[in-house]
């Protein structure tokens, strides 16, 4: 088993499979000027399973597919296939814009994918287009129904609340779990890194949330599912989801974490917010043993730490943005 310095049992790992991806969001990166990973840089899927299939050998049991986008990779369902050899039981789970999804989302549960999350940070069409600097609304909302119809379950929606921007949404992304069994997930805003147009004074935080939301009607905290990950879950009274916020910053998880990032380029995170890097690709490419890439998985367990610095005057946010660490 992979366990930290602190007592922490690591069994969560998140690939990013590409830094690519078909929205420019302002909270992610720039519209211009984004180089991407050449492709000899990029991980090859046998790569990608060889390091999941000893990370689990070392007691993972969940894995979340990243990006970048990751339906913009070609041969993603055939590489579902793969890691879900690896052990019948293991949660395989897959985070996503929704652009793709209407076309994608039968071949991935038939690929063995057990969960879906979409990102999506406004019902409006303008403000979506402004908020991604692209059209696409429509398609991410047939991909929720796509993917509702084909059995996936829970079904969770991310939105991340941003003052100024779309918290005036909230309520209105609270209300799709009227009548659909959805999870809606607030998300408080993350400065993960720098040059981005919006910044930590716009961060909604979580009582903020809540309190918006019980304008709806009574909000009940209700036991954390298996599922749930690092989020607190909440039911209105008479709706048939549910409410899930993600109070990264304002309370943050890091004493329940559990998962280690691998880059696309094969590099492997202890911390989202860490800018320590563990190079994996390296001994890959040279031949490296499985005892070898065990050992800094292993290295890279120990180097977690306690916990993030948001806020702290020393806060440093990483080099790397977001779609080229990971969602």
């Amino acid at each position: 088993m992979l366990q930290d310095n602190f007592g922490r049992t690591i069994d969560y790992l998140r690939l990013s499979i590409t830094d690519r991806c078909n929205l420019r969001c302002r909270y992610c990166m720039p519209e211009d000027g984004v180089e991407s990973l050449p492709h000899h840089a990029v991980l090859s899927y046998e790569e990608l399973l060889r390091i999941t299939g000893i990370a689990v050998a070392l007691g993972v049991r969940k894995v979340r597919i990243t990006g970048g986008e990751p339906l913009v990779r070609r041969g993603l369902t055939s590489f579902i296939q793969q890691l879900r050899t690896l052990d019948p039981d293991l949660e395989l789970t897959l985070t996503t814009n929704g652009i793709l999804l209407a076309g994608m989302a039968e071949a991935l549960k038939a690929a063995g994918l057990n969960r879906i999350n979409v990102s999506l940070d406004s019902l409006n069409p303008e403000r979506f287009r402004e908020i991604s600097r692209r059209d696409g609304l429509d398609a991410v909302l047939a991909g929720l129904h796509r993917a509702a119809a084909v059995g996936f379950s829970p079904l969770k929606i991310n939105m991340v609340a941003i003052r100024g921007v779309n918290d005036d949404e909230i309520e209105a992304f609270a209300a799709l779990s009227r009548e659909n069994p959805w999870e809606i997930r607030f998300i408080e805003f993350m400065p993960v890194s720098t040059g981005l147009e919006y910044d930590s004074r716009q961060r909604v935080g979580a009582a903020e949330i809540i309190a918006r939301l019980q304008r709806l009607g009574h909000l009940e905290a209700v036991p954390t599912s298996a599922t749930a990950g690092p989020a607190n879950c909440y039911q209105l009274s008479g709706y048939a989801g549910k409410i899930g916020i993600i109070p990264a910053v304002s309370q943050h998880f890091c004493g329940a974490c559990n998962r280690l990032r691998l880059t696309a380029d094969g590099r492997l995170r202890p911390c989202l917010f860490s800018t320590e890097e563990i190079d994996l690709r390296s001994p890959l490419r040279a031949g490296g043993s499985d005892q070898e890439l065990r050992d800094l998985l292993l290295q890279a367990t120990g180097n977690k730490p306690l916990g993030h610095r948001i806020g702290s005057d020393d806060f440093a946010p990483a080099s790397r943005r977001m779609h080229g660490i990971g969602g």
